[in-house]
């Protein structure tokens, strides 16, 4: 019987272990893809709050912080360089209004 199992065993791990490996691969592509898009979405959104509040002149607090944290989760994703260049330039816009 210890043999049986010991040959059951050794068969079926294998199988097991490669459909785990499988479903990881998988939920990380799904993953990535998931991140990608809302990355896309961000980026979307910050263009849209930066040429909006740049061609104003000026931005509202309610706003700043809404762009703030769009910018920090765009960072975390991964976010490039000019997503830091409007955040510099809306930044500047906000502190220049409270002076």
């Amino acid at each position: 019987m210890k043999e049986f199992l010991m040959q059951t065993y050794t068969l079926i791990l294998p199988i097991v272990l490669g459909y785990i490996i499988w479903l990881l691969k998988n939920q990380k592509h799904y993953r990535d893809a998931n991140s990608k898009g809302t990355m896309i979405l961000l980026k979307v959104k910050l263009f849209e709050y930066h040429d909006k509040y740049m061609e104003l002149g000026s931005i509202p607090p309610y706003a700043f912080e809404n762009f703030c944290d769009m910018y920090e989760s765009y960072h975390e994703l991964g976010g490039n360089g000019t997503g830091t260049k409007m955040y510099e330039e809306i930044k500047d816009l906000h502190l220049n209004k409270k002076k």
